[in-house]
């Protein structure tokens, strides 16, 4: 069996990619977009009920930040 560069990036791809029932959004925007965001997200999608939270972020060189939000995909 013959593997390919494109098959390696593919298989270590769906590694990142946990299997944890939560859905993820990421998000770059200035900081003051990215604070609201967050409130607006978390707002939507209250930390009681869907278990929300601001899963990771980065400043990036420009000044914006990269975040990801999690929550878990239905609050039944």
């Amino acid at each position: 069996m013959v593997f390919r560069p494109r098959d390696l990036a593919s298989r270590m791809a769906e590694r990142r990619r946990p299997h944890d029932g939560y859905l993820r959004e990421t998000f770059t925007l200035p900081r003051d977009a990215a604070r609201a965001r967050a409130r607006d997200f978390l707002n939507r999608y209250p930390k009681e009920a869907y278990m929300s939270a601001v899963e990771s972020w980065r400043e990036l060189p420009g000044g914006d930040i990269e975040f990801t939000m999690r929550r878990l995909a239905s609050a039944d």
